[in-house]
């Protein structure tokens, strides 16, 4: 079988096009080199002996480097009736916007696709075959063009194509005509029995075909939408534990997604938002709320299991205990996590106990147990040990601080004393897949979609870091650098990634974690999306995020120093300035207190001891020995140095302190030294670093994106490079845009500004609510209320129902694909419906760490579908902005 390519593109000179076509896995198994005719099209003959084909184009230079490559592969099938195919193709760019339709969230809305056969005769001279996913189940795909076989561009005589796989349409047609053709592809509605759009644009076009048995193939990408005709959607954003049911014990559960479902549907909202649902128990304490720090990135957490959907029920001699403590849980405005989380391992261990002789013969459970043996093993045998020496630090347990797998695997035989406690975590585990499942496939049925939220770190003390240590670098923390909210920056304890070791098997534990989240999710928002070009990194030795840096980052060298004529010197600028004013600054009438921390240099200036000199060191410290104000002032100060060393490849080199010129020490330099540092600054933040971190993501972003075919959203708030929104316009990334927390320099984002590739949201679970921040600020406040809202007068004192609705209607009315609310903001626009007790709508203060993580919902599920004209109202909204 003969293959023709042809391909337009526009090269320079030196560089080439390469067709590589690829098997089943993605693999490169061929590569063509392409030669360049006529007017920019690119060509090559392939011998192939397949029905079906994968491959995609990439741009090198002489040398064989890769300068471009496509990220969507195309893939055609080809007709029996021919043996030789004339292909003429288009790059294919990830950013089309019609490209974004194509993911899961579409799959649900239209969960009842059946595929067609395309009739493909032997006299047929060209297949057209159009990428066009469409979410309205009433239309088709048509096409008509300058032909008479094409209707002369008459409406009435357009060619129907059929849906040959999902988004994908086709129809062969004979073409006798020897004349250059023009054609488009319009919207034909099945109800209507017409043409009811033609794409924008210009015309596309193809040549004749004249060659007998030769089938040429159109191949185009994508369907030109109007805006109005792209997939548009509204959700909810509520965490699982925050949501409030009869049946639930202190805390929302994943079977309460059902009944969130259902009111989603009643009011024509298309997406539940949820935040990350993975097992973060290392104390068993309140801290462990913080859901961003998960002991495994594949287990579930067990807080979110409903006792009463369990394969057993609760045994007699418990039931009346079980009743007394949901009654007495679920009647709290707040979650008390701690009662929750060790009354339903109580429970748990009842049930388990009792029936684990019918567990064990459970096929379905082994063959689970079968199915997940990568994550599963060293999960359960982590919690047993965790269990066992009471701390998630594997440095401090007494057996296996080392993981081996020949000896965690043996947790799994009958014989091992922890056998019964490992089948307790796996069964649990099982369980909650089931639950979780359960509820999915009934959201799903009903064309709501869930999407999840992937945290961009792990937890210190977790499976992973304790399993493949290699991965992470351990020896760092990761963060987040000041912001409006956290003027010291953020320390999230993290240990940071080793990209260098992740590349080296093609990001086989990225491709791993999104397959897993994939079996539930159809859309996925990326935690801190600007991890993936660069990390806020602090040594061990810090505990403040204002330590820290950007890694990986061009840093300072000894030689730019000299160069800018800065009189470098590492005692004065990596370590902390104090004279006699900067201690009556810190600490006033209690200067006296400090000396057993510091020493005398009698030159004017004081330096920490040595076993105070860090900020690890004083906190560890003063964990032992409390001494009220002082501690927070002399940690504050340990921070006012100038630069930031970094050990690389045995040198050191120098990263600016964020904010360098709000320190003290900055202040006692000299004017044309403070201008010098200044300028370094400047050029280390905001120019030397964008092409390096544009090249970091696009090295792993494509890769771990392309394994997935969830829709991605980045969460792409903060100090936000230039790189970022070209990358994620390159790949198909929706971003996020909050109005309170704009990227540019101005007080507030307006919504009617965002394009369609992203999601609009007044609130996030890191911000205060609506009606919380409207008190924060009195002129903030009044500016937004007459800037923004365009009222006149003077803003009341506390945000009422009506404005809350313009401030949603706001968000709804706009081109972005998505506009998504916090449940808070949703009830604040009735006043039946808000929340008396405004404090306890927070979810998370990023300023707090460790934030007690324990909003739950005033409002049951099931009385809140009964709420009617609410709902109708919601449901109207959403149906009037054109977002369903």
């Amino acid at each position: 079988m003969k293959l023709y390519f042809n391909v337009g593109y526009n090269a320079m000179a030196g560089q080439n096009l390469q067709l590589m076509i690829v098997d089943g896995e993605g693999a490169v198994i061929q590569t063509h080199t392409m030669f360049n005719a006529e007017n920019g099209i690119w060509k090559c003959e392939v011998d192939y002996f397949s029905k079906s084909i994968s491959y995609k184009y990439q741009l090198a230079d002489e040398k064989g480097n890769i300068l471009r490559e496509e990220f969507v592969l195309h893939n055609l099938n080809f007709s029996h009736n021919y043996k030789e195919f004339i292909i003429f193709d288009e790059w294919n760019n990830k950013n089309f916007p019609e490209n974004y339709l194509n993911n899961k969230i579409l799959y649900n809305k239209l969960n009842q696709f059946v595929p067609e056969k395309a009739v493909i005769l032997k006299k047929h001279t060209h297949l057209f075959r159009i990428e066009a996913p469409v979410y309205n189940p009433d239309w088709e795909i048509a096409l008509f063009g300058s032909t008479a076989s094409l209707g002369n561009w008459d409406y009435n005589k357009a060619i129907r194509l059929s849906q040959t796989d999902f988004g994908i349409w086709e129809a062969s047609v004979e073409i006798p005509e020897n004349e250059f053709i023009q054609f488009k592809y319009c919207i034909y509605s099945k109800k209507e029995g017409r043409i009811i759009d033609v794409e924008t644009g210009e015309n596309r076009f193809t040549v004749a075909n004249q060659l007998k048995d030769v089938l040429q193939i159109v191949s185009n990408h994508y369907f030109k939408f109007k805006s109005y005709q792209m997939y548009h959607d509204a959700g909810v954003a509520v965490p699982v534990f925050s949501l409030r049911s009869e049946n639930g014990f202190g805390v929302g559960e994943f079977s309460d997604l059902k009944k969130l479902a259902d009111w989603t549907k009643e009011t024509n909202l298309g997406i539940i938002q949820i935040l990350p649902i993975n097992d973060t128990t290392a104390n068993y304490s309140w801290t462990d709320s913080y859901p961003y720090a998960a002991v495994s990135v594949y287990a579930l957490h067990p807080q979110y299991i409903s006792l009463e959907n369990l394969d057993f029920a609760l045994p007699e001699e418990v039931v009346s205990e079980y009743q007394a403590e949901k009654e007495a849980l679920n009647a709290l405005d707040l979650i008390d996590y701690e009662k929750m989380i060790s009354g339903k391992w109580k429970f748990l261990k009842a049930v388990f106990n009792v029936e684990k002789e019918k567990i064990y013969k459970d096929r379905n459970f082994k063959k689970f147990i079968k199915d997940n043996d990568y994550w599963l093993t060293p999960y359960a045998a982590f919690c047993v040990l965790r269990d066992k020496y009471k701390t998630p630090n594997f440095n401090d347990w007494k057996t296996h601080k080392k993981y081996i797998a020949g000896k965690i695997s043996q947790f799994f035989t009958t014989k091992s004393k922890d056998y019964d406690a490992s089948m307790l975590h796996a069964w649990v585990q099982y369980q909650l897949h089931l639950q979780l499942k359960d509820a999915v496939d009934y959201t799903h049925s009903l064309g709501v979609s869930l999407k999840g939220d992937l945290p961009i770190g792990i937890y210190r003390y977790s499976v992973e870091a304790w399993t493949e240590p290699e991965l992470f670098g351990m020896d760092f923390q990761a963060g987040a650098p000041p912001d409006q909210f956290t003027e010291l920056g953020q320390n999230w304890e993290f240990p940071t990634y080793n990209w260098e070791a992740m590349k080296e098997d093609d990001y086989r534990w990225w491709k791993n974690r999104f397959k897993a989240l994939e079996q539930y999710f159809d859309a996925m928002r990326i935690d801190h999306i600007l991890g993936f070009f660069r990390i806020w990194r602090m040594p061990i030795s810090a505990t403040q995020g204002i330590l820290g840096y950007f890694y990986p980052a061009v840093p300072v060298v000894l030689d730019e120093f000299k160069a800018r004529h800065i009189p470098f010197d590492f005692n004065r600028y990596c370590k902390p300035f104090i004279n006699d004013r900067i201690l009556w600054k810190y600490f006033g009438e209690d200067s006296n207190k400090v000396f057993e921390f510091i020493d005398n240099n009698n030159n004017g200036t004081y330096s920490f001891k040595e076993e105070f000199d860090t900020q690890r060191k004083l906190s560890e410290y003063f964990k032992k020995n409390p001494r009220g104000s002082l501690e927070d002032q002399l940690i504050s100060l340990c921070a006012n140095v100038l630069f930031l060393p970094e050990e690389r490849n045995g040198e050191k080199v120098y990263h600016p302190r964020f904010n360098v010129f709000n320190t003290d020490s900055y202040a006692y330099l000299s004017d044309w030294e403070r201008k010098a540092i200044y300028d370094l600054y400047h050029d280390y933040f905001f120019k030397r670093q964008d092409h390096l971190w544009y090249e970091k993501a696009m090295e792993k972003l494509p890769v771990i994106l392309n394994a997935t075919k969830m829709l991605i959203c980045g969460e792409d708030l903060g100090m936000v490079p230039a790189c970022v929104p070209i990358v994620m316009d390159e790949l198909a990334i929706i971003a996020l845009k909050v109005q309170r927390m704009p990227s540019e320099n101005i007080p507030f984002y307006n919504p009617k500004k965002a394009d369609y590739m992203n999601v609009v949201t007044a609130s996030s679970h890191d911000s205060s609510t609506l009606r919380q921040w409207w008190k924060e600020d009195p002129a903030l406040t009044q500016k937004y209320f007459n800037q923004q809202l365009i009222q006149y007068g003077k803003a009341p004192d506390e945000m009422d129902s009506h404005l809350a609705e313009i401030i949603m209607k706001q968000h709804l009315y706009t081109e972005a694909m998505l506009a998504v609310f916090p449940i808070q903001e949703f009830l604040a626009t009735d006043p039946e419906l808000t929340n008396p007790h405004i404090d306890n709508e927070r979810i998370n203060n990023p300023a707090v760490f460790p934030h007690y993580w324990r909003y739950r919902m005033h409002l049951k599920l099931e009385d809140l579908k009964e709420k009617e004209s609410f709902n109708k109202k919601i449901a109207y909204w959403v149906k009037d902005s054109g977002r369903m």
